[in-house]
């Protein structure tokens, strides 16, 4: 699979994500990504989309919208703020996000 990057609003991001089968909520815990599918390591899920939102006028309504299939099948989506990863850069998860940011 190949990552693809796109310019747009959070929303049309999601909207887009969606119509594409990323129906998972995946959300950032210690080490892992996780969702009601399960819990997922670094080894354990591909970045597939990765969708940027650039706030025209504050820089604190910058978004990532990433589009995420784990190797179970699960497909879904993390939404974090573009400053919210660079806390925890020793996480191996965030490492792997922010590979595939735009920085």
């Amino acid at each position: 699979m190949s990552i693809t990057y796109h310019y747009a609003t959070v929303a049309k991001a999601i909207d887009e994500l969606r119509e594409k089968g990323f129906t998972e909520d995946f959300n950032l815990e210690d080490n892992y990504l996780t969702s009601h599918a399960g819990r997922f390591g670094d080894a354990d899920f591909d970045i597939v989309h990765v969708y940027f939102y650039e706030g025209a006028t504050n820089p604190d309504d910058e978004a990532t919208v990433y589009g995420i299939e784990s190797n179970t099948g699960h497909k879904g989506l993390l939404v974090t703020g573009n400053d919210a990863l660079t806390g925890n850069a020793e996480s191996s998860i965030i490492k792997k996000l922010l590979s595939h940011n735009k920085q």
